[in-house]
Parts: structure tokens; sequence; C-alpha cells
């Protein structure tokens, strides 16, 4: 969840507050408050967001400081109506608006419909003798009845002993809203009591400063490489939070990438499963799957990075594929490296990436898959750390790509949670099942549910032959603790650290390690990891062929094996993430059903 700190006005208590890991700061313009700003902010010193929050003022005092005071958003806190709202949207298209609604036992949540598209956020305080600042709480069981795609903040009253009773809210916030309870007078916070709110509230499934999530993580790299890797862990978190950067992600995304992609309702293999399966269609993003969510998003911070080249690695080809389309879209030179027999068992997608005007190299040694080809593009990267930037196309790699990339793949979830309220009037599901090779489509799936334990991840590896053979790629079931391509995880190895080459018929899935991040919670229980075999994969993405008319890639077939190994109710919500189409598996399919 965001950190809002509100109240804030003396100069001094902004900067300290500046340095914590939030990402708004409210700052009040009302005259009968205690906290009332009366002179010039100081310049802002971090990477959140400055909000300027109002009660009933007149659109020409906000237009005023807004200027002023070069403010990021504004919070209307009074009876405004919807046509200020679009006034200001109209004067500043790039201005976060903020409406506040005080909730009372008989609160009326259609009462923010008109609001909807106007509004950013909408902001949920208790009803009081003042329009905020009451520092009491409201009955937050009523948030339960709130239904819409606008997200929500939550405030009022908030205290450190409430992190438990948020975390356990049905109906999570998007923001937390804190203020009087963190103060050690009025408008003066406590820096190291925020500091502990926030510690309290991130997930034990974030990554920390180190980048490690739990013991895995981390960034172990060349001395070479050591400048790129720490100035894009510096840079990264201040690029993306960059209003012209979430303009251009979002813009691309909607226009380019064709998000959102639909949550579909699958009504014969709900009937099959006895459960409400929906499949969340990643397949049907541009170039077929999943993996342009992150290269849009790393082929914008490569550009702000003043890169000009590019690398990647890729097993499948759809990151090749993602990389070279989002590179010709740039104008951008690019190299991709594919294993030799990758590049044989999945040709369409050297084509495209050809045609698309990228460079495939391919990778010779060891197994001639994924692992080896990422091993090339480590050794290009270290040949030419200064114009070159590496896409890195999974949960995989040194810190801080598995965060960035699940980031960037977050989206996935994050629409599924405005979907699921739409269609089943709930924004969490019971399941989430996704394939883990590295696992960027897993994370993306998961990324807004992974502090929700009442929804179980489900992730499925690739068993190749048998988990029990040696012909697989079922690392939880097989792996141990090293460290593989710049990252601490789960790998399979042999006793002297010796890489063991994985199988599987898939070729995005035959990787002998696991991003940290799914490292982490196996070994924390947190997701239950399945070992599906190439035979029981095929059968699964033939079965959609048959009842949906839709052909799965391999990888996510394995991600729908899983609905064969498990029991469910009637009234469960299920999501099985497609994360790619199976236009580059045709001959797979054919040679194995022999059509």
């Amino acid at each position: 969840m965001k950190i809002k700190v509100c109240g804030m006005r003396n100069p001094d208590n902004i900067e300290d507050i500046s340095q914590l890991d939030i990402q708004f700061m409210g700052h009040i313009f009302y005259e009968k408050s205690v906290r009332n700003v009366t002179q010039k902010l100081p310049e802002k010193n971090g990477s959140h967001k400055r909000i300027g929050v109002f009660v009933n003022a007149p659109y020409e005092q906000i237009l005023e400081t807004v200027y002023f005071q070069s403010l990021d958003g504004v919070q209307l806190h009074g009876n405004e109506e919807v046509a200020l709202l679009k006034k200001l949207h109209s004067a500043f298209p790039n201005l976060i608006l903020i409406k506040t609604f005080s909730i009372t036992a008989n609160f009326n949540f259609e009462e923010t419909l008109p609001y909807e598209g106007f509004a950013e956020y909408f902001l949920f305080d208790t009803h009081g003798l003042h329009p905020g600042g009451n520092g009491i709480t409201f009955n937050w069981e009523l948030l339960d009845q709130w239904q819409s795609r606008t997200p929500y903040i939550l405030s009022g009253g908030i205290a450190m002993q409430h992190t438990h009773a948020i975390k356990q809210l049905k109906n999570k916030p998007d923001v937390l809203d804190i203020n009087s309870k963190f103060e050690s007078s009025a408008g003066i916070k406590n820096t190291a009591l925020i500091q502990q709110f926030i510690q309290e509230m991130k997930s034990k499934y974030s990554a920390d400063e180190a980048g490690f999530y739990g013991e895995f993580g981390g960034a172990f790299v060349p001395e070479m490489l050591y400048p790129n890797v720490q100035s894009l862990k510096e840079s990264y978190k201040k690029l993306i939070q960059e209003p012209s950067f979430q303009e251009d992600y979002k813009k691309l995304l909607q226009d380019y990438v064709g998000r959102p992609t639909p949550l579909y309702f699958s009504k014969r293999l709900s009937a099959q499963y006895g459960a409400k399966i929906y499949l969340k269609r990643e397949d049907l993003c541009h170039t077929g799957a999943h993996k342009i969510n992150n290269t849009i998003g790393q082929i914008l911070l490569a550009q702000r990075l003043g890169k000009k080249r590019i690398i990647a690695e890729t097993g499948a080809g759809q990151h090749g594929v993602a990389t070279a389309t989002v590179c010709a879209l740039m104008g951008l030179e690019c190299v991709v490296y594919m294993g030799e027999i990758d590049m044989a068992r999945q040709a369409p997608n050297v084509a495209r990436m050809k045609m698309l005007g990228a460079t495939v190299k391919p990778a010779t040694s060891g197994s001639k898959t994924l692992k080896d080809a990422t091993n090339e593009a480590i050794r290009d990267w270290i040949a030419n750390p200064t114009d070159t930037f590496y896409i890195i196309g999974s949960v995989v790699g040194p810190a801080p790509y598995p965060e960035m990339v699940a980031e960037f793949q977050s989206v996935i979830s994050e629409e599924i949670k405005k979907q699921l309220l739409e269609q089943e009037q709930r924004n969490t599901p019971d399941y989430v099942i996704a394939c883990v090779g590295g696992g960027s489509n897993a994370a993306g799936a998961f990324y807004h549910f992974i502090e929700d334990e009442s929804v179980q991840l489900i992730a499925a590896e690739a068993g190749g032959l048998g988990a029990d053979t040696a012909h697989t790629a079922a690392t939880t079931f097989r792996g141990t603790v090293g460290v593989i391509h710049g990252s601490k995880t789960l790998l399979m190895q042999t006793e002297d650290g010796q890489i063991t080459e994985p199988y599987s018929i898939s070729a995005g899935l035959d990787y002998p390690g696991v991003g940290p991040l799914h490292a982490h919670l196996f070994q924390t229980k947190r997701a239950k990891f399945f070992s599906i075999n190439d035979d029981e994969a095929l059968a699964a993405g033939l079965n959609l062929c048959k009842k949906d008319g839709i052909i799965p890639a391999i990888e996510s077939s394995h991600a729908l094996a899983v609905l064969e190994k498990m029991t469910f109710k009637k009234e469960d919500v299920v999501v099985v993430n497609l994360s790619g189409r199976g236009d580059k598996d045709l001959e797979t399919y054919i040679n194995y059903f022999g059509f």
C-alpha cells in the first residue's frame, strides 16, 4: 500500500519526512485548520507527490495555489461539485485529483458515482465536527460495500495499532493517509514513528533495500557491471514515478499493447472443474504474450538513461519478439541471444525478431537453451557497459531487475482486481494460477494479492518427463540455494555447484532456477508449487482448444493443467493467467498429437 502523510507545514519536518518511503505528502490550505500552510513550501526533495488539501475553496484560489506551491495534486475535502473537478482536469490534465467523502453508518457509496472518471482517487474519512483531522476511525466494515474501478485512500485516525486490522481488510485501500496519530505536536510528525509504521505495513514478501526477498535476491555481479546495476537501482524508482514516464507508459499500454486485456469467464471449463474459472487473456497483448508489458517499461527507462543499444535473452522467443518490437518502435539497436536448440523449435519467433530489425545471436554452449542465452547476454553487457541496456525478460537477475520486472508486470493483477469487481462484485479471487519458469507472468498475476493470504497463489513449474527424473525444470522440487545470473535463489545444481541442465517441452520454462520472489514464496509457503509434466501440459492445452477455441502457449498450458490436480468448491473464483498464445508452439502440438 502507498503512504500519504498529511498535514505537513514545517520546512524541517517536511525535509525529514521526504527521506522516508512515502508516495504522497499532503499540505492543508484551509484557514480553520491548525495545520494550515501560510508560507511557500520548500523545494520538493523526494519522489513523492505533493498534494494540496482544500475545503470548498474557489477555483481561482486552487489555481493560484497549484502554480505558487508547485502541487502535483489537489484533494477536495468539502462539498465540491463535479464541475470543479472537470474544470481542474481541463486546466491541469496531469494533476492528481482526490475527492473526499465523510463516512457515516448510513453513507451511500453511490454518492461517489458522479465523480467517477474525474477523480483519480476517492478518500474516505471519518464524519466529524470538522471537514478533516478529527483523529478518529470509522467502521471499516462499511468499505465492503465499496464497488468501483476508482482506487481509494483510507483516512481518519489511523494509528500504529491499526496495521494488523488494515492488512485484514477484504477491500483493501490503495493508499493510507496518516496524520494526527503520528505527531509530536500539531503539524510536526514523528519521523521515527512513521518509519516504523511504513516497515510494519510493508509486506514480508517485498524486496528490501538490497533487493532481497527474505534470503533470496541481491546483486552478485562482476565488478565491471556494478556501476550499471547500481545506476539502475538508484534511478529506476525515481524515473518510473515521474508523471511523464507514467503518462508515456500508460498510453503505450493502452494504445500500443492493447490493454486492458479481457478477463474471460469460461463456462465450459467452469462446468468441467466445478468452479468459476476465469482466464486472464495476456495472449491478446500485442506480440502475443505478457512480455511486452515489461519491455515497454524498460525501453522507456533505457531512453531516459541515454542508452543507444539494447540486448536481451529469450527462450520461447516471446521476450525476444517483445524486445525487438519496442526497439523498432523507439529506433534503437537490438541484439537478442537465444539458445541454438530454442532457435530451431521456435523458428517463427526468430523470423519475427529478424523482421523487426533485431540481430539474433545463437548460444551454442551448454544445453543451448535459455540459461546459455542469458550467459551470452551477460557477457555482452560486461563487454559493453556504457551504451548498452540489458532488458531482462523475467523476475531474475541482479537487483533491481526482479523487483522492477514484477512492478511492470503488476498491471496484470491490477486489472484482475478491477475486472473481478465488475463481474463478481469482489476484487479478489480465491485462487490465482500461473506458470513459472523465471516467473514474470506469475509475479504480475500474484502482485496485488500477495499480501492477502485469503487468496491462494498457485505456481505451475515444468516437470518435463517428471520431477523425479533428470529431464525436468521443476526447480522448487529439485533445487537448492545458490547463485545464478547475479541473484541468490533456488536452482538445480550438482553437489559441487555445477548447474544441472533443465528440460521442458516448453522453451519458455526450461530454466534451471526460479526468480528470488518465487523462491521466497515457496520457502514461506505463501504459494503452492505444482510440477506439471509435458504430457499433462499438452493435454490441458488441447482441452482449452476444444472447450473455448483458444490455442494457448505451452507455457500457459502448464498453468491450465493444475486445474486437473485440484478440488474446488462451486463458488470458488479461480483466475488462470493465460500468459501467451500458442502460434509459436503449433509445430510442437502437431508433432505430439499427429495432426
